[in-house]
């Protein structure tokens, strides 16, 4: 077993109190929850204009735009895990945060307001999601994830992309002389709300996971089980705040949308690139528990999407409890 070690170095000091300290643990957790609430206001803020200024509809923003960029942290911390310490990191963080956006995020999401599908999630985005799933699922069985594999990912990937430019084309052309007249132009100031908004989020998630991993690993825990919970809801963190505050300010588009296309290149991209960089091992436990759960969720909130073409807060506190019960089976 390969775990992270933390280090606590006498002397050093970060915001005036020693480095590792619990003191220094939840100033980085209040701090980036600040950065997240800031980052979340302004990624949907600006998301929401540049739809509006591009002719976009707001699902589609979210599930391109907003769901590729808060996909972020995944890569991150999969490619730096996988590459520095072991694969099981990179799989581990993947596979919980999609669980996680699924059951966390979206029930949240959902508890705070009903969230409507939009049919063009119904029809182009969600069987890329099921796809990805399945995918990840058939590819890994035989417990290794490699070049070939990585290959395959990116072909889908290639075809989800295709799908969605194709659709953004349709949308382009059906835009009339005057509409376009009454659009606004999309603005520097638009694109660098959007760009503030996603490295705030970024920033808040990464202070917000480095206590909760530095103490699970200094505890003994395995790095899967170290990926599959708090990289996991910590990676998680951008969606979640993007699709919470997006229900709050009524444009729930942007909710399903962005966790759609998160699960989507968290498997195709974020796995897809692993897999070409090295070689990822799939253990019997991951295979026997975690890819279940992962194709369990899916087909869950998928049910419950196309039962009523949206998700209600009884929905929301299903999918929250489906979690719940998730990371309490983790607990060894």
């Amino acid at each position: 077993m390969v775990t992270i070690g933390i280090i606590y170095t006498s002397g050093r000091e970060r915001f005036g109190v020693p480095l590792g300290s619990p003191a220094t643990e939840l100033l980085l957790l209040a701090a980036g929850i600040v950065l997240l609430y800031v980052g979340a206001e302004l990624l949907i803020k600006g998301a929401a204009d540049l739809a509006l200024a591009i002719g976009l509809k707001a699902s589609t923003v979210g599930v391109t735009v907003v769901a590729f960029a808060t996909t972020a942290p995944e890569l991150f911390v999969a490619v730096v895990g996988a590459v520095t310490v072991s694969t099981d990191i990179g799989l581990g963080a993947i596979v919980g945060s999609n669980i996680a956006n699924i059951g966390l995020v979206l029930g949240i999401a959902a508890l705070i307001r009903p969230l409507d599908v939009s049919e063009v999630v119904l029809r182009n985005h969600i069987p890329f999601m099921i796809l990805a799933a399945l995918l990840l699922v058939g590819l890994g069985w035989d417990g290794r994830l490699g070049r070939i594999e990585g290959v395959v990912l990116l072909g889908a990937l290639a075809g989800f992309t295709l799908v969605v430019m194709r659709r953004i084309q349709r949308t382009q052309s059906g835009i009339t002389a005057a509409e376009r007249e009454e659009m606004p132009d999309v603005t520097p100031r638009t694109v660098g709300v959007v760009l503030v908004g996603l490295v705030a989020l970024v920033g808040g998630s990464q202070w917000l996971i480095s206590g909760g991993r530095g103490l699970l690993s200094a505890a003994g825990f395995s790095d899967l089980f170290i990926g599959l919970t708090v990289l996991a809801i910590g990676t998680s963190l951008p969606e979640l705040a993007a699709s919470v505050v997006a229900a709050v300010r009524d444009e729930t588009s942007f909710s399903i949308g962005n966790v759609v296309g998160s699960n989507i290149y968290n498997v195709l991209a974020v796995i897809g690139i692993l897999a070409i960089l090295t070689p990822i091992r799939v253990s019997p436990g991951v295979r026997a528990f975690e890819f279940p759960a992962l194709v369990a969720m899916t087909v869950l909130v998928v049910g419950l999407m196309y039962r009523g073409e949206r998700l209600s807060r009884l929905d929301g506190f299903v999918l929250v409890v489906a979690y719940g019960v998730f990371v309490y089976l983790l607990f060894p």
